[in-house]
């Protein structure tokens, strides 16, 4: 019985940690202008095995989808996208162009320097796991004022 039960301990021991699985950097937003109800996040995500993003949302914002950005016959196209990819050790980039959060109807702007609660669950091997974030709100590089973020 103890052999059994030191084996036990030392298998829940190897299992690895969840919350130290993954690692979330960079995390920001796009500040809003007045009346604007769009905005997107943006981060850099690793894990420590193959898992994926299968949602997010957000205390403060009413509706949350993963989206990607890509070309189609010549034209940049938005779309969402059910879960997202995280190969194990490979940094998967969310940024403008590409993979990002979309925020969308806001209740009021969000203004540079602000921060954005986001909880991503994080799905590998049959286990969820969920990640909060805060993204600091930021006007885009080169920019005076915070871009739209159009919805298609």
């Amino acid at each position: 019985m103890k052999t059994t039960l030191a084996a036990l301990v030392l298998g829940f021991a190897s299992l690895p940690a969840w919350a130290a699985g993954v690692t979330v950097s960079d995390a920001w937003a796009r500040a809003t202008m007045p009346g604007q109800k769009v905005s997107a996040a943006y981060m850099r995500i690793v894990a420590s095995e193959d898992a994926r993003l299968i949602s997010a949302s957000s205390p403060t914002v009413p509706r949350v989808e993963i989206h990607e950005m890509k070309m189609d016959s010549g034209v940049m196209r938005m779309r969402e996208v059910k879960a997202l990819d995280l190969p194990k050790g490979k940094t998967v980039s969310l940024e403008p162009g590409g993979y990002h959060i979309m925020l969308m109807n806001l209740a009021k702007p969000i203004a540079a320097g602000e921060r954005v609660p986001l909880n991503l669950v994080i799905e590998a091997g049959g286990a969820r796991q969920t990640v909060e974030v805060q993204a600091e709100a930021r006007a885009p590089a080169g920019s005076a004022q915070p871009q739209q973020h159009h919805h298609h």
